[in-house]
């Protein structure tokens, strides 16, 4: 069992130590999960009025606050000094030394220093592993795959051909990299083409013959990206779909061929982005937002949960709803709908007056 000194998790955090009483920690849970080993989370109202219900006898808290009777730890950026414990207590999965002997890799693959292959993992005719990765049970290398230094793949990781991924990477279970794109061609202009050119659908097509467009380009990993569980990204058409540098893509989330995706984004669950997608750095696409292809979103952009975007948006932007819009543009829609039904209340009321004067009027045209 990992324990700590109250002046180690201290020193680790950056905090500020009040010290009642000595205690040996050797975990850390919210308050009304934690015992007197325990070091108690308390990083919002909630979990700090909860404080006084927990057995704990020290607690990480914000800046400021203090408790009578008990050790607290003050940080100025609680979550970033969870994170810093988390890592503490943090346990890798464990992976076999060297090569496990199920695993199968092909005579013409280079394997770097220290690489950890799991059971039944199947490495492809020249690929190429860098030092100290470690790829756990039934993944899939395919052939000319290059794998950089220092990656981590859960188990089931599908990486295509001729992929390329960085330094640093780590992949969760089922991550797919190099599947085909989603791109096909009619013979002839199918109902699509229909309705984007005339904007309706004149002729309904009975039968139409639908070819594969192959897909022949590849998928680039930039360094230290964090690619969530059952996520696939699709391989370009005839270019890479690129992944930039530093950006963390959760867990079901699609993304199709020929995009590319800046450094430094956070694209969280169920995220749907079509193919030639361009988007900049530190971009946020909250969960279940859709975007259609061919659009480019700016740099420093936020795309609210489920927003449907159809458009290209300038760096910078916050974008809300379905179809999409800048967030002013939408609390302006929305202050417009508060006003029509205080306008449409206002008519119900005078209704029946509107209804005598114009009987009036026509009472008197008549007469």
């Amino acid at each position: 069992m990992k324990t700590f000194t109250l002046e180690e998790i201290t020193a680790l955090t950056g905090g500020m130590l009040t010290k009642v009483q000595d205690v040996k920690i050797t975990q850390i849970a919210p308050p009304l999960l934690s015992d007197e080993n325990t070091l108690a989370l308390a990083l919002g109202e909630e979990e700090i009025a909860n404080l006084a219900k927990s057995k704990a006898k020290a607690a990480l808290v914000p800046l400021g606050v203090q408790i009578d009777g008990l050790t607290t730890i003050e940080v100025e950026r609680p979550r970033l000094a969870m994170m810093k414990l988390l890592n503490l207590f943090y346990t890798a999965p464990e992976v076999n030394k060297g090569v496990h002997p199920t695993a199968v890799v092909h005579e013409t693959a280079k394997l770097g220093e220290n690489v950890q292959i799991g059971p039944n993992v199947v490495i492809s005719h020249d690929a190429v592993i860098g030092d100290n990765t470690k790829i756990l049970a039934n993944c899939y290398i395919g052939g000319g795959a290059v794998i950089g230094k220092n990656c981590f793949f859960h188990p089931g990781v599908n990486i295509g051909d001729r992929v390329k991924v960085g330094n640093d990477v780590i992949l969760h279970h089922g991550v797919s990299l190099g599947a085909d794109g989603f791109s096909f061609v009619t013979e002839n202009p199918d109902n699509i083409e229909q309705a984007r050119k005339e904007g309706e659908i004149k002729e309904a097509l009975t039968k139409q013959v639908i070819f594969k467009i192959p897909s022949i380009g590849s998928v680039v990993i930039g360094n230290n990206v964090e690619i969530g569980a059952n996520t696939a990204i699709d391989r370009g058409t005839i270019e890479n779909t690129i992944i930039g540098d530093d950006t963390k893509i959760d867990d079901l989330v699609m993304i199709g061929h020929n995009c590319r995706i800046g450094k430094g984004c956070f694209i969280v669950s169920q995220v749907g982005i079509a193919g030639s997608c361009v988007i900049g750095d530190r971009v946020t696409i909250a969960g279940q937002a859709g975007l259609a292809d061919h659009i480019e979103i700016g740099s420093d952009t936020i795309i609210t949960a489920k927003a449907g975007v159809t458009k290209s948006f300038p760096e910078k932007s916050i974008v809300v709803g379905i179809p999409a819009m800048p967030r002013k543009d939408f609390i302006k829609q929305l202050k417009t709908l508060k006003d029509a039904q205080e306008i449409f209340a206002k008519f119900r009321k005078y209704e029946p007056l509107l209804k005598e004067f114009e009987d009036n009027i026509n009472h008197d045209h008549n007469s």
